[in-house]
């Protein structure tokens, strides 16, 4: 199982509040409920609502008593709890084994916990000691943490709206006012920039991660340069989607690693990082070049560069050396993005 908990899916009647909606008898939410559901939230851990019963009336319900922004994914039907966390954590795209599932119910305990034994499962009267549970304790919490359900629902918001826009691709991107933020890493931004070498493969030009001590390193030496990129739009922010790490060797500025949130695949922003990457090395009078390490998942990356206008210059087994033959303005692609130093 993962270590800790990233979402927690909860029954509604009988165990957010006491009673059934549908029969008039829903009552306020419990304390405890409420006190787990916001210290959780603080700790970056996600919500979500799998009950049976009538969306309507239960999502009006969640709505009276203020707490429906609370949940970023809800599945109110009368079919099994356990389709209901399957199709959660698809929605959210969050492994089984990161699930915990509350109710009050231990049929509906024993039926989720047959059908997905890695998912945790906890009868109602252990919710207010959740909150004190390693599982539910991440080893740090960051800033983005703490906005992980607003970034969650500003997708939600984002995918709605793309299914309902009457036009080509293209246009919808030009709709969304995309902006970028380039800066270079600080302490607050290690904990994520490992986070995004740790779990980003098919965006990855060289399939390397980085612990926080060697991240820290790179951050302070002479030779090196850490950039993180955050990503906003109409609808709210993405949080930091990009990382570039590049070396000073002699007259080049090398990019030994760059990758992307697979989040933002279909913004189309890799390239704008690339143009920014390659624009720094030509301001401080250096060649760009990238290396690539071909690994089974990353092949995207390589025909990223190279639409970004880098040849091949060397070859070395899987190891590839690549040098940028075109100013980064003149990098295509980037249009629809704004970047912001």
């Amino acid at each position: 199982m993962a270590a800790t908990v990233k979402c927690v899916v909860w029954d509604l009647d009988d165990t957010v509040w006491p009673g059934v909606v549908l029969e008039s008898d829903g009552g306020t939410p419990k304390p405890e409920v409420l006190r787990t559901i916001r210290a959780l939230d603080e700790r970056g851990i996600l919500h979500a609502v799998a009950s049976r019963g009538e969306p309507d009336a239960a999502t009006a319900h969640l709505r009276k008593h203020g707490i429906e922004e609370m949940f970023s994914a809800f599945e109110i039907s009368w079919g099994p709890k356990s389709e209901a966390v399957r199709r959660i954590a698809e929605s959210l795209n969050i492994g089984r084994d990161a699930i915990a599932f509350v109710d009050n119910d231990p049929v509906e305990l024993a039926e989720v916990a047959a059908a997905f034994p890695q998912v945790r499962c906890y009868p109602a009267d252990r919710i207010a000691e959740l909150p004190d549970l390693p599982e539910f304790t991440p080893a740090t919490t960051t800033s983005e943490a703490r906005q992980r359900r607003l970034l969650y629902r500003a997708e939600r918001e984002r995918k709605a709206s793309e299914a309902e826009f009457n036009g080509s691709d293209a246009d919808f991107l030009a709709s969304l006012d995309l902006v970028m933020t380039v800066a270079e890493a600080t302490e607050a931004d290690l904990v994520r920039a490992h986070e995004l070498t740790e779990r980003t493969h098919q965006l990855n030009t060289t399939g390397v991660t980085f612990d926080m001590d060697e991240l820290r390193a790179l951050c302070a030496s002479p030779r090196h340069e850490v950039l993180v990129a955050s990503l906003t739009d109409r609808f709210g922010g993405y949080g930091t989607i990009g990382l570039a790490v590049t070396e000073r060797r002699g007259p080049d500025s090398v990019l030994l690693l760059l990758l992307m949130s697979c989040r933002v695949m279909s913004r189309g922003v890799g390239t704008t990082l690339i143009a920014e990457v390659v624009r720094r090395a030509h301001a401080a009078g250096l060649r760009p070049a990238a290396e690539f390490v071909a690994t089974p998942r990353n092949r995207v990356m390589l025909v990223t560069l190279r639409f970004a206008g880098f040849e091949v210059a060397e070859k070395d087994g899987d190891r590839i050396l690549l040098v940028c033959t075109v100013p980064a303005e003149n990098i295509g692609g980037t249009g629809h993005v704004e970047v912001v130093r």
